[in-house]
């Protein structure tokens, strides 16, 4: 069997656990620089606020309607994110995390428990020990799993939020109730495409020959049907290594000068660099992106970009700041007021196990000082150490006019009790 715990509203919940204020009020999460809403309290879907809604044009909506705006605080939501699945792994050990506020739990030899009350276990000790509500679904497959916790989701208080799909008539009555619009793995195209067929359910789609799927379809539908079918076809995953890493953001302000721009994106490869040495990856290629705000309609746009091909994997730092800075110089034309910059590292491969270049190879003092310039950031705080062609008294920093402290992260942010 597997389970599907998801903490409810999680972004708006691990506000509430340090603002009690905030129970049973709408409130609404914004993106970076405050741009528009990523999450929602069931107070604010109840009044209508949707989902993407632009903070600008919904002012008036939020005041209005009391709605409590935050900013994005991705420290702590990543904090109470691992506290969450450390708590999962407690129950078993067979565990995928899926996303930050999802996760798959499989329960292999647990045949003689009743999965309903350890399924409450599990949410009520994630509930005393982070105060993050969670829904659970428990059912044979990881599809059904998740039909399951759309069910505890709805209907909390006949559920207390916890189902189990654990006989062919809780299936076949689960089936005919979800839509197939939100069906896990359905898009909005696939959707169409069966809503033509008169596809409205998922007890509609299982319906469908296993021969018309594949014929129409691909073999990732047919897996989806069978899981559906209470037949697994879809395993727990491991962690993977990240295939291409990118730092790509918004200047506080639009920059018509090569120097700013160069230190931008100085500093978004370094972030790059680093994210490689925590996987233990080097990259062969990087590609940087250039932008104009295309918001100012009245002003000279440009966007491109350009890729460089190293002549040998690398997760230095320097190495791949000054590549970046390169390419930057290359692609950057005098007259335009640039709002964004990204920096895209590809091409990885383990760091201890590549291909040597017989002629070029990076300086092997480089690797002990990007040691050094991890310990000493894990030490003091990050970005304390730069290199040279970074602003030492500048830092990125979004917009985050309504950012509620890091409770959890920082010390000088911690929760005072009265």
């Amino acid at each position: 069997m597997y389970a599907l715990v998801d903490c409810n509203n999680f972004y708006a919940s691990c506000e509430r656990v340090f603002n009690p204020n905030l129970c049973n009020k709408p409130v609404a999460i914004l993106s970076n620089n405050d741009g528009c809403v990523i999450a929602r309290s069931d107070e604010a879907k109840a009044i209508g606020l949707p989902m993407g809604a632009p903070a600008f044009k919904y002012k008036q909506f939020f005041k209005e309607h009391q709605v409590h705006v935050l900013s994005s605080n991705y420290p702590l939501y990543g904090d109470m994110s691992t506290r969450v699945m450390s708590i999962l792994q407690q129950f078993t050990p067979d565990i995928e995390v899926y996303s930050i506020d999802e996760a798959f739990l499989q329960f292999k030899g647990f045949d003689n428990y009743d999965l309903s009350l350890y399924g409450d276990k599990i949410r009520q000790r994630i509930l005393k020990w982070t105060g993050i509500p969670t829904s659970v679904g428990i059912a044979p497959t990881k599809a059904l799993a998740k039909v399951a916790n759309k069910i505890a989701r709805k209907f909390p208080k006949q559920t207390n939020d916890v189902f189990v799909i654990d006989s062919e008539e809780k299936r076949i009555k689960a089936l005919k109730w979800i839509k197939i619009k939100d069906v896990w793995g359905i898009g909005r195209r696939l959707q169409k495409r069966l809503e033509i067929k008169n596809i409205k359910t998922a007890y509609d789609f299982i319906q469908l020959p296993d021969e018309w799927i594949r014929e129409n379809f691909s073999i990732v539908e047919w897996r989806l049907k069978k899981e559906l079918e209470g037949i697994p076809t879809l395993e727990l995953e491991a962690p993977k290594t990240k295939k291409s890493i990118a730092t790509t953001r918004s200047f506080e302000s639009t920059f018509s000068d090569l120097d700013n721009i160069k230190e931008r994106v100085s500093t978004f490869a370094t972030s790059c660099a680093e994210k490689l040495r925590k996987q233990g990856s080097s990259c062969h290629m990087i590609y940087v992106l250039l932008n104009s705000d295309r918001h100012k309609k009245d002003t000279p746009q440009h966007r491109t970009s350009t890729s460089v091909v190293l002549s040998y994997p690398t997760d230095s730092s320097l190495v791949i700041s000054n590549a970046a800075i390169t390419a930057v110089t290359s692609i950057f034309k005098n007259g335009v007021k640039y709002k964004r910059a990204g920096v895209i590292v590809t091409g990885l491969v383990p760091t201890d196990n590549h291909q040597l270049n017989l002629f070029l190879n990076e300086n092997p003092k480089h690797k002990s000082l990007m040691s050094v310039f991890d310990n000493l950031n894990t030490k003091f705080g990050d970005y304390k150490i730069k290199i040279a062609n970074q602003d030492l008294k500048r830092t990125w920093k979004m917009r985050q006019e309504y950012l509620s402290p890091r409770y959890t992260t920082a010390i000088n942010e911690i929760i005072k009790v009265k």
